[in-house]
């Protein structure tokens, strides 16, 4: 059981302590805005709002965006320092591997994998349904009579182009393709100029009368009418997929090593840039309602459909040849990232090695690419977007909460920690208050803080339970506010032990409240999403943990990183033996002039 959880926390050492970097400091407060504000506008913009607003939330859909901006705030912050403890570029199951351990990366690293097919396939669906809107969706209706999918947990019709669609881009990728920057901002130009044409237009046929439609105008299975048809669980519902909408702005966090003052440039431009999206997707879903009503929406293509119905055709076609440049560089952005996971959990060992095979006239992991191709196609080819968008989120939030809590963890012990011998129960009720007055942590303030933030997340887990369950009545109020308090009593006790004194280039603010608050709201967003999202994505899970547990723990790379710094470390202390003052017997004697063999380690598990 040791050896056990000896595998399971074991960290990466390697490219640690390589010296400097060799990136230069060259991002400013802009382009990091830019950077975040451009890998996240995509799909949320020309498709969520629609969906969301058709049978969700309303109206209120822009109530939804606000929260789920709000959760993303809180994330995107924990992710920033979070990165500013590794001091080299990448991505949260980096920062995980060699902070943490490797079985909290694996778990961050198969969700993202999730994040990148699912964003892929949904990016591939959202495309295939704008070119579907220009031909009058004849697609969709031949596809759906002469191939109809009656199945509960997929999408009504296979779509063949998004499948397409998607093993072309993988093919293009596992030949070397290079994203141009040149035509990626261009695209992004386009996609901006589209956004500014839809809220000007979308302005001058808006009418206040449909966030006021009277519950008796209302067709049956659309709410009650007015700005909150759904009511408070239908935003939330809402803010659950809205989230989706706001992958993508943490690619910031991980320019540590090339931004300019990173302390102050790089929180600043997650805040700005999440600003600048929120205000985005409120300006869209609010004149998308304004202009037609919430259930007439389009889920597939709103806009089109929208000016459609105003008789503005011209600005209709502008809309949706905008909104497919857009989304090709969406797709793009979606499916580039995932080959390099692959690459590198493969390299690590925990998941196949096969897949860090690089080619030697491509120069690049073709065999990741292809996989990686293949999962997203069928992905893309048998869920619909609502399915897609859900599944995405759910591991996205996941993985938030995960990078939440590391933070939490690290930011209450240190390195080299003083192990407390007495630990009787006075003792440690005592420090729940830092009543034993220590400066810096220790084992036993390190301990009380891992089983209040275990704790914390389970009753956080309790909470979402009974929100589901109780109605707001008198008895649910006073349930859920006895729990609120005992969240509110660990985040206190937390917040009283002694904090790392490490230096980073930046810290979170408000530590615990901020973290806590994260894991929070992530949590309570998960559990506003449907059963059959949390079926697949347990089982995803329990996939992952199969792999893991059958491969990944015994064909680790950790293991041999391990034992020659083991053997390396042994060696040196032999060779300091052969220097030995004479006077002194060495622990290792010479006999017949030779050494004894090197030492030898070996890690079994």
């Amino acid at each position: 059981m040791v050896n056990l959880w000896t595998a399971l926390t074991r960290r990466k050492t390697d490219d640690v302590n390589e010296g400097e970097s060799q990136l230069a400091r060259v991002l400013n407060l802009f382009d990091l805005t830019a950077l975040g504000v451009g890998s996240t506008l995509g799909l949320g913009v020309y498709v969520l709002a629609g969906q969301v607003a058709y049978n969700i939330a309303g109206p209120a859909v822009t109530i939804s965006f606000l929260i789920a901006a709000i959760a993303s705030a809180f994330a995107g912050i924990c992710y920033a320092e979070f990165a500013a403890r590794v001091p080299k570029a990448g991505s949260a199951y980096v920062y995980s591997y060699v902070t943490i351990g490797e079985f909290v990366a694996f778990t961050i690293g198969w969700n993202l994998i999730l994040e990148y097919v699912i964003g892929t396939a949904s990016v591939a669906r959202g495309l295939s349904g704008y070119f579907d809107s220009l031909i009058n969706n004849d697609m969709s209706k031949a596809l759906n009579e002469s191939m109809h999918i009656d199945v509960d947990f997929l999408g009504d019709y296979p779509d063949f182009l998004s499948f397409g669609m998607v093993l072309l881009l993988a093919g293009v990728l596992a030949f070397g393709a290079k994203e141009s920057s040149f035509l990626n901002n261009i695209f992004t130009t386009v996609n901006l100029v589209t956004i500014c044409i839809v809220l000007v237009a979308g302005a001058m046929n808006a009418n206040v009368e449909n966030w006021r439609i009277p519950e008796s105008e209302v067709p049956e299975g659309f709410g009650t009418g007015g700005f909150m048809p759904f009511g408070i669980a239908g935003v939330m519902a809402g803010a659950a997929k809205c989230f989706f909408g706001f992958v993508g702005f943490d690619c910031i966090a991980t320019t540590g090593e090339e931004a300019i003052n990173p302390k102050r440039n790089i929180p600043l431009s997650i805040v700005i840039s999440l600003i600048i999206i929120f205000l985005s997707y409120f300006g869209v879903s609010t004149v998308l309602t304004m202009m037609l009503p919430y259930y007439l929406q389009d889920r597939d293509a709103p806009f089109p459909h929208a000016f459609d119905a105003v008789e503005w055709y011209t600005i209709k076609w502008i809309v949706t040849i905008g909104a497919v440049f857009a989304l090709c560089t969406s797709l793009l952005g979606a499916m580039f990232p995932l080959p390099r996971i692959l690459y590198a959990m493969g390299n690590d060992g925990i998941l196949f090695k096969k897949l860090s095979t690089v080619n030697s006239y491509t120069k690049t992991p073709i065999f990741a690419t292809i996989v990686s191709g293949i999962f997203a196609s069928i992905m893309a080819l048998l869920f619909n977007l609502d399915q897609l968008v859900d599944m995405m989120s759910i591991g996205t939030l996941l993985a938030y909460t995960i990078v939440a809590i590391c933070v939490l963890v690290l930011r209450y012990q240190d390195e080299e920690m003083t192990k407390v011998v007495s630990v009787k129960a006075p003792n440690v009720i005592r420090q729940f208050f830092n009543g034993n007055s220590y400066r810096e942590p220790n084992s036993m303030t390190s301990a009380i803080t891992k089983v209040g933030i275990v704790v914390f997340a389970i009753v956080c887990l309790v909470w979402c339970s009974l929100q589901k369950v109780f109605d707001f009545d008198t008895g649910g109020i006073v349930a859920l506010a006895v729990v609120g308090a005992v969240l509110i009593f660990i985040c206190i006790v937390i917040g009283m032990q002694p904090v790392s004194t490490i230096e980073l280039t930046f810290k979170v603010p408000l530590v615990p409240f901020v973290p806590c608050l994260s894991v929070f709201a992530n949590l309570y967003l998960m559990f506003q999403l449907d059963l059959n999202t949390w079926i697949r994505f347990l089982v995803w899970i329990v996939l992952g943990f199969v792999i893991y547990f059958c491969y990944g723990l015994r064909n680790s790379t950790q293991i041999s990183r391990t034992r020659n710094h083991a053997e390396l470390a042994a060696n040196m202390m032999q060779n300091q033996g052969q220097h030995e003052n004479s006077a002194f017997e060495p622990d290792c004697k010479v006999e017949n002039g030779k050494l004894p063999p090197p030492y030898e380690f070996s890690e079994k598990l």
